[in-house]
């Protein structure tokens, strides 16, 4: 697909709506600066799978992430869209898609059957990273027993990744979001992986919803840089690329050069304009600070 023919094609954004000491990164001893991926659900009312990664490699993006799209995919789409992605130089990074939560006191083994199913897919399309949810809340649940089921889910998952080659980055979720949710903030979610103690369980750091459930979104990367395994951006309010809302992005990249982050940053969010031109607008923003 061409520029002109992506142009003609791009249909308008749909709008909706006490510190521990400071710990450094762990990066890829082969990778010398931050990567820049796309989360890929964010396009899906743009056009098909294949005309967005047209529209990501255009915007010069060589990483996306899925949502476990694959699980639709037949062994033709398999084909056709890994072929397409190895000719536009694109891989897949990370990925969701296990159902199951891992801070479900009585769902541990659910979870980990969930975990075991996404690897293989995961290895095909070259992926490293799994995205994990914690899952519902549980009313009458006794204090902190979600947070003993999630660090002891969570080990077994560890143990079952080193074996795979493969790293897990949770997630937690904004309530306004997601009001059942049981993880909802980077805080218990660095607790978490701490206690779970392996290189294979790390946090995504997601500015979007963490600004919303409680912001102070600096000191957090300060003092645990070293358990964030990826990072996803989006504006407040709306979900749109940075400069639209109340995040200073300019300020967030500053402190992550800093601190020398070389992870992967997604963009997560729904362009509010031409999608290439956004896509590769918010990619160099960042990029001219962290290089």
């Amino acid at each position: 697909m061409t520029a002109a023919s992506l142009a003609a094609h791009t249909l308008a954004p749909r709008a909706l709506a006490g510190q521990a000491p400071a710990e450094q990164a762990v990066t890829d001893p082969g990778q010398t600066s931050a990567q820049y991926s796309i989360m890929m659900w964010t396009l899906n009312k743009q056009g098909t799978f294949e005309q967005n990664l047209d529209r990501v490699a255009l915007a010069g993006y060589h990483h996306v992430e899925l949502v476990g799209e694959f699980k639709k995919w037949s062994e033709e789409d398999y084909g056709r869209i890994l072929a397409r992605m190895e000719t536009l130089k694109i891989t897949v990074d990370a990925t969701s898609g296990v159902s199951a939560g891992f801070s479900v006191p009585s769902g541990g083994d659910a979870f980990l059957a969930g975990l075991k199913e996404i690897i293989p897919p995961a290895k095909r399309l070259g992926c490293k990273q799994i995205i994990l949810l914690s899952g519902k809340s549980i009313e009458g649940a006794a204090p902190g027993t979600q947070h003993a089921a999630a660090i002891e889910s969570l080990k077994r998952a560890a143990d079952l990744l080193s074996s795979a080659g493969l790293v897990a980055v949770i997630e937690p979720i904004d309530r306004i979001e997601n009001p059942t949710i049981y993880l909802d903030g980077v805080t218990e979610a660095f607790e978490i992986a701490k206690a779970v103690n392996s290189p294979n369980i790390r946090v995504l750091y997601d500015v979007y919803h963490e600004q919303r459930e409680s912001g102070n979104l600096i000191e957090k990367f300060e003092a645990h840089i070293g358990l964030v395994g990826l990072i996803h951006i989006a504006d407040v309010p709306g979900r749109h690329e940075p400069g639209t809302g109340e995040i200073n992005y300019t300020n967030i990249y500053r402190k992550l050069a800093q601190l020398s982050y070389k992870g992967t940053i997604a963009m997560e969010f729904y362009p509010t304009t031409d999608i290439v031109e956004t896509l590769r607008r918010a990619r160099d923003q960042a990029r001219s600070v962290l290089s």
